[in-house]
Order: structure tokens, then C-alpha cells, then sequence
């Protein structure tokens, strides 16, 4: 009987890919991190205990079925584990470079639970699909036989592309609307490259396109058509924008020059690293270089934005977050990262106020202390009277997270239902919003969430579409006969 290539967790260590040095990383936006070869993907696949139960698959928001292709690639079965990793997921390649898998499936993992360390499953992920692309496996996009039914996206975001892609290949006409220049949402504008390279998502979009996906790019519904109108074109539409509404701070001097948002500050960079001109950077408005750096927020933006000042030459970046360590919301192995680059974590912090006439020169500080749970379980911060001092700054970026815009204002479709947190209220039954229709998906329903969850919202609101659509084609056909 043949060895068993599985179950090696005991005599095998844990190992990820290597990290470039701090050193050399923080000079580019290249990822951090070298892919696998063939033998260590293998050598590390082999680590899986095969569960009964996988909790890595029950924890991923995309039930990928990971102990199976962890299987296939230590059996050297390459292609077949890249053909099922990617039965489930449109963007595999991405989510194992993005997915805050020390949360999800490597947290979840039951060899980890025992002390041997969590299969490195992002890592083997990201090179099935890598080495898929490299060797021609990933097939083109065919569309199915045409239905004669078009729909429309709002939004070229992981959930508006997911759904686009399965839906063209069902046999709709696909036409996406995105109010910026490249498709990909915060995957192309909002993760910095070092995170995730922008080739990466491009040869994604560009196989839409390739597949007959059309695309509006430069679109802003509200100004080049109305909600409304898009409803006209198409048979259904899917609204699918996430939230970029910036969460701000109250304080004195929050208006400030210099004083940014992180988005702005993301955005401007991910251009730059297109080669498009960039006013806000030769300017320096929205550039590091050569600044004392404060960056307000505890999540996966406020460490893209510490890590992105770094590379652009800040000479410090301090990171202010109200709460401790052990309660950040953004990913610990980017706390670590960050801190290997030269970021200097302030834990237990708060601005009150923001210093300086023309232009912030500092941040006023209050130490904060940990009080009783909140509403959310987490212990709420509060401000240790006396302890203010102050902190130099000649930028402050705001990075506190996102809330939705107001889409009926903005589309012009009072009719849409928002619930009272802005985001749109669907029937959870059917993924439909009050307009009869228009379905929506994403962080625009769930709030700001995980790209992961996008694309599951995606995947699930094909298949309430493709019914309302099939539904409406035939009352169509009983109505002309």
C-alpha cells in the first residue's frame, strides 16, 4: 500500500513563504512575500489531518473545500486542485494574498488547536492559482447560450465582478458601471500593491472583458444616468457600490491642511503605481515623503496606510488606536509586519484636538483606558483624564473605517430602502432591495465587511437573479402568446 502522503503536521513543521527583508521591502510595492516552490506547497499541503470535520472549510464565508485541494497538491495533482479550489471561489489567487486567514480558515484549523501549528492554507491557495495562470489552466470565460435578458452592475467590486461572471457565463448580457477608471474596487484602488500587486486583479478584469463583459468605467450613476434609467436598459440590476463614506473625527482643527483621508491617500498611491499622473503627489498633498506621520485607526486601512507612508518615505509613522493590541479589529500578521517596517504602534490612544494654523504641525493625545464591555462585547475605551500630551505631525491620515453614501440621494431613487445604518435594506429570502428588480449585495448590505464575504454575497445573489430573470422571461412569453 502507498505511504499516505497526508498527515506529516508531526514531523513536518509549519512553515510560510519566505518574507523579503524589512529592509528591502519597505523601499517598493512589490509583495512582501516570495511564493512557494512546487516541492514546499506540496511538502506543507501534506501537513492536513484530513478532519471529518473541516473547520477551516466551515469557517471560510466560501465553504472552499480546502482539505480536498490541500490533498491534491501533495499528491503533485496541481491542476485538479486548482480546477476545485476554483468550483467555489472567482478570485482565489486573491483572497489567499488578502483573506485575514489567521481569522477565518488557518484560525480555525484543528491542527492548530493541538500545538502544531495551522496549515499554511492562504499561502498554498494563492500558489495553485499562480501556477494555474502560469501554465494556461485558467480557461477563458465562455458565455452561455444568450438568454436574450440583460443586466446591469453597479459597482466592478469583488461582489458586482463575481456576479457579472456568472452571469455571463448563464447566457445574460453583462454590462458593469463603475464610477472609477479601472474595475476592481478597493482591490484595485483601496489594497496597496504590496498586499496585493495590481496585475493580479487586471488579468482578472481583462478575462471579463475577454468574455464579453461590457464595462462602463468612468460611470457615475446619479450623473450619467439615473437609477431609474439603468432599470429601463436592463432586465434586472445589481447595486453593489460597498461603502466609501469615511467615517471622520469630532475634534478642534480636524479641517486642517494636511490632515487627509485614507482613501485619498490609497487611491492617489495605487495610481502613482499605475504610472497615471498624480497632481496630489508632486505637490506633496498626499505624499510621505520626508513627514512626521499619524495615522488614526486600529483596522486592515489604517495598516495599509502605515505601511504605504513608510514606502513613500515618511521619516516616522506612529499609529494611534484607542484600544490595546489584543483588541485591534485589522490582522495581527499585519501589526507584525508593520512594526518589522518601522512602524511605531501608540496603543491606548485618542487625538482631541489637532494643532496649527496654515497647515497641522501635531496631535493632541489622550492616554485612553479599557472600561466595561459594550453593545459589541469588546471593552469600551475611555479617556484617562490628564493624561494629554502632544505629538508632532506634518500629516494625519483619518483612518477610521466606512459608512454607506446615501445611494437614494446619489441615484436619485427615493423608492430605494435604507436601513438605519444607510445600507440597503433587501429581503433576505430573495436579495431583492423595495424596487422591483434591483437586487444588491456586498458591503452595501452587510456594511464594511471582508472581500471574501463580497464574493459570497455575489455567488448567492446569481442565483436569486438568475430566477427573477428566468421568472420574468417566461411571464413575458405568456403575455405574447
Amino acid at each position: 500500500m502507498a505511504d499516505n502522503p497526508m498527515l506529516k503536521f508531526v514531523g513536518t513543521g509549519q512553515a510560510y513563504p519566505e518574507k523579503r527583508s524589512a529592509g528591502d521591502r519597505a523601499d517598493d510595492f512589490m509583495e512582501i512575500s516570495r511564493s512557494f516552490l512546487l516541492e514546499k506547497a506540496e511538502e506543507q499541503a501534506s501537513r492536513c489531518s484530513q478532519c471529518g470535520v473541516p473547520y477551516c472549510a466551515t469557517h471560510c464565508p466560501l465553504h472552499n473545500h480546502i482539505p480536498d485541494w490541500l490533498r491534491l497538491t501533495a499528491e503533485g495533482r496541481l491542476r485538479e486542485a486548482y480546477e476545485l479550489s476554483n468550483l467555489t471561489s472567482t478570485m482565489p489567487e486573491i483572497c489567499g494574498r488578502i483573506c485575514p486567514q489567521d481569522r477565518l480558515c488557518e484560525g480555525n484549523c484543528v491542527i492548530e488547536f493541538s500545538g502544531h501549528g495551522a496549515v499554511t492554507i492562504g499561502s498554498v491557495e494563492k500558489f495553485i492559482t499562480d501556477t494555474a495562470w502560469k501554465e494556461g489552466w485558467v480557461e477563458p470565460l465562455v458565455p452561455g447560450k444568450p438568454l436574450g435578458q440583460s443586466v446591469g452592475v453597479i459597482g466592478a467590486g469583488p461582489a458586482g465582478l463575481t456576479t457579472a461572471e456568472y452571469l455571463r457565463v448563464a447566457g445574460y448580457e453583462v454590462h458593469v458601471y463603475d464610477r472609477h477608471d479601472r474595475a476592481g474596487g478597493l482591490l484595485t484602488y483601496g489594497i496597496p500593491g504590496f498586499k496585493l500587486e495590481k496585475d493580479v486583479v487586471m488579468r482578472r478584469v481583462q478575462r471579463l472583458k475577454d468574455g464579453g463583459i461590457i464595462f462602463h468605467e468612468g460611470f457615475e450613476v446619479g450623473r450619467d444616468a439615473s437609477l431609474e434609467e439603468l432599470r429601463g436598459r436592463h432586465d434586472a440590476v445589481l447595486i453593489a457600490t460597498g461603502v466609501y463614506k469615511p467615517r471622520d473625527i469630532k475634534a478642534p482643527g480636524v479641517g486642517a491642511a494636511g490632515v487627509v483621508k485614507a482613501l485619498d491617500f490609497l487611491t492617489a498611491s495605487n495610481k502613482a503605481g499605475f504610472g497615471d499622473a498624480v497632481p496630489e503627489h508632486e505637490d506633496g498633498t498626499l505624499h510621505a515623503n520626508g513627514k512626521k506621520v499619524v495615522v488614526i485607526g486600529g483596522g486592515d486601512t489604517a495598516m495599509d496606510c502605515v505601511r504605504t507612508a513608510i514606502r513613500q518615505g515618511a521619516t516616522s509613522v506612529k499609529c494611534l488606536y484607542r484600544r490595546d493590541r489584543e483588541n485591534m479589529p485589522g490582522s495581527q500578521r499585519e501589526v507584525q509586519n508593520a512594526e518589522e517596517e518601522g512602524v511605531e504602534f501608540v496603543w491606548l490612544s485618542a487625538p482631541i484636538a489637532f494643532e496649527g494654523t496654515e497647515h497641522v504641525t501635531g496631535v493632541k493625545v489622550t492616554k485612553m483606558r479599557l472600561g466595561q464591555p459594550d453593545a459589541s462585547g469588546r471593552r469600551a475605551p475611555e479617556a484617562d483624564p490628564g493624561s494629554e500630551y502632544s505629538m508632532d505631525a506634518d500629516m494625519v491620515i483619518k483612518a477610521l473605517g466606512y459608512d454607506p453614501e446615501d445611494l437614494p440621494k446619489l441615484f436619485g431613487a427615493e423608492d430605494l430602502s435604507v436601513t438605519r445604518w444607510g445600507t440597503l435594506r433587501v429581503d433576505h429570502k430573495t436579495m431583492m432591495t423595495s424596487m422591483d428588480g434591483v437586487f444588491a449585495a456586498g458591503d452595501i448590505v452587510r456594511g464594511a465587511s471582508l472581500v471574501v464575504w463580497a464574493i459570497r454575497d455575489g455567488r448567492d445573489v446569481t442565483e436569486h437573479m438568475h430566477r427573477y430573470l428566468k421568472a420574468k422571461a417566461a411571464a413575458g412569453e405568456r403575455q405574447a402568446a
